[in-house]
């Protein structure tokens, strides 16, 4: 697939960890390898210094623009739903995800 055909993104999650923080660090640790594997130029987990509860994943990726079109229908997916539901239960379900673009220009 030529560059031309792929789109720069930035995905962002925020989440709170349930329990103790260390080991839901350990546990956000290990996905890395899954989000390499899938297309990721960078992965960055940020912890809270003044809650450490709190936890910041910067993802940077690069995706076909026919898939970014139809992210929607991807969230969609039952194995994708299976997924981000395990995601949610280890954090109580207070995860916030947003994809941005960079514009600096």
């Amino acid at each position: 697939m030529a560059d031309a055909d792929k789109v720069k993104r930035i995905l962002q999650m925020k989440a709170r960890a349930l329990g103790d923080p260390q080991q839901v660090l350990s546990l956000m640790r290990t996905a890395t390898p899954f989000y390499r594997a899938l297309g990721a130029a960078n992965f960055r987990v940020l912890q809270n210094v003044d809650d450490p509860a709190q936890f910041l994943i910067e993802i940077e990726y690069e995706a076909a623009a026919a898939l970014e079109l139809n992210r929607q229908k991807v969230a969609s997916d039952p194995m994708v739903r299976t997924f981000l539901q395990g995601w949610k239960q280890m954090l109580a379900g207070s995860a916030d995800v947003d994809v941005y673009q960079d514009v600096t220009g």
